[in-house]
């Protein structure tokens, strides 16, 4: 059975030790999460550290920020970042399905890219819930079923080349149910289209690869078309049908309890 595992993810990390090949999540993650308030004195959590951006930019906002991953190749790329920032975060090497930590320690805990690699996704969700304060913030950011890179996605896979081992995506419908199962109130989804696109990504990639050439992670804007794309992409947003063309889509969820969140943070 594929899967995705420990190799696979330093393998990845270390290939992309140049953190400026490697697409953002566009602030998405921080402007979710600072949506609900503030994070200054607030505990937070990134399991599955990848870059650790978002975690470096919720820590210039003043967050405790703890970022976890089992790979040793990323939370190196974290370091980096933080120590190109001055931001101080706290990096742990620990297995998301067992998490080092004491139930209810955080005040917010997200991933992003992480939920999608694993076949039952729900032992990942419920240690999640285990370390979040009550009335904590848990945000879930997956791939979108219905989009072009799935497709393509699923090929790789199936011929051994994906770059992950495995992985699979979710409706909007799959994910909230998902962490309602898990024990969070969804309050909030949202999604983003791929920017650039597929192709262009891919083309830039194969050039890359083939050392043939280094196009821009972004290519120049076309001032007429982009206006045109952003109108509609404005209006569409606010329909449904929206969460099945977005490339990822993700969901934040509160914690039931009886206490909210304590002056200055929670106790981790």
């Amino acid at each position: 059975m594929r899967a995705s595992t420990e190799g696979h993810w330093s393998r990845f990390w270390r290939d992309r030790s140049e953190i400026e090949d490697v697409y953002t999540t566009e602030g998405r993650i921080v402007e979710q999460i600072l949506g609900e308030g503030t994070v200054e004195g607030r505990f937070v959590l990134e399991v599955g550290a990848g870059s650790g951006r978002d975690s470096v930019t919720l820590a210039e906002e003043r967050a405790i920020a703890v970022v976890l991953d089992y790979s040793a190749a990323s939370l190196d790329v974290a370091r980096s970042v933080a120590a190109r920032t001055g931001c101080r975060i706290h990096l742990v090497r620990a297995d998301a399905l067992k998490l080092p930590v004491r139930a209810e320690s955080f005040d917010v805990v997200f991933h992003q890219g992480l939920l999608e690699h694993f076949r039952d996704p729900m032992p990942l969700l419920r240690e999640n819930v285990r370390v979040l304060a009550p009335h904590g913030l848990l945000l879930v950011d997956v791939p979108q079923r219905f989009h072009p890179y799935t497709a393509l996605k699923h090929v790789l896979i199936a011929v051994g080349k994906w770059f992950a081992g495995w992985e699979t995506e979710f409706t909007i419908g799959e994910l909230e149910r998902a962490m309602t199962r898990a024990g969070v109130r969804v309050i909030r989804r949202y999604g983003t289209w791929m920017v650039p696109g597929l192709w262009y990504r891919s083309i830039r990639f194969a050039l890359l690869k083939a050392r043939v050439a280094r196009l821009p992670l972004y290519p120049p804007p076309v001032p007429v078309l982009s206006g045109v794309a952003a109108s509609f992409r404005s209006r569409f947003r606010r329909t449904r049908l929206s969460f099945y063309t977005y490339f990822v889509i993700g969901a934040l969820g509160r914690k039931a309890g009886t206490r909210a969140f304590p002056p200055g943070g929670g106790t981790a």
